[in-house]
């Protein structure tokens, strides 16, 4: 199935923002909490210990609409970096969500399974999507933080 999350027009979305509301006018008022790292697809992941939990980007969730359903990873399976471990709904379309880490799925939101919505109204707090026990750490290095996922927005 093919992301809208990897291929969101970002400039266009960006751009269609009053001016008051792009996210180089916004830099000091970040929706991007700094405690998190992000991927290019617009998920992020923040590191308790060994465990991250992850969901997707404010960004991504405007872009995606209403959610109205998430199908949500199983406890006790594999995520692996870049590969889609979870799916949520819009009304506008389905998108895959991608792990941003290698490990083992520890725990779902599982208030999602009754308000998906969580996901739009909470995207980085009460809206999280899974955790997974993290295999290599070291990944963390690759993805971003809140400052250069904004820059991404931006050049987009």
């Amino acid at each position: 199935m093919a992301t809208l999350l990897r291929s969101l027009p970002l400039r266009r979305v960006a751009q269609s923002a009053p001016a008051f509301m792009r996210p180089s006018l916004l830099r000091h008022f970040s929706s991007y909490p700094s405690d998190r790292k992000y991927n290019s697809s617009h998920e992020w992941a923040k590191l308790d210990g060994d465990v991250a939990t992850i969901g997707i980007t404010d960004h991504a969730q405007a872009a995606l609409g209403d959610i109205v359903f998430a199908d949500l990873p199983e406890v006790g399976s594999s995520a692996v970096s870049g590969e889609r471990a979870a799916t949520v709904e819009s009304v506008k379309a389905a998108a895959d969500i991608y792990a941003p880490l290698d490990g083992e799925v520890v725990g779902v939101n599982e208030k999602l399974e009754e308000t998906p919505d969580l996901i739009n109204s909470e995207p980085h707090e009460e809206g999280w999507i899974f955790q997974i026990k993290v295999s290599d750490p070291s990944q963390l290095d690759a993805l971003m933080g809140s400052d250069d996922y904004e820059k991404t927005l931006e050049e987009k």
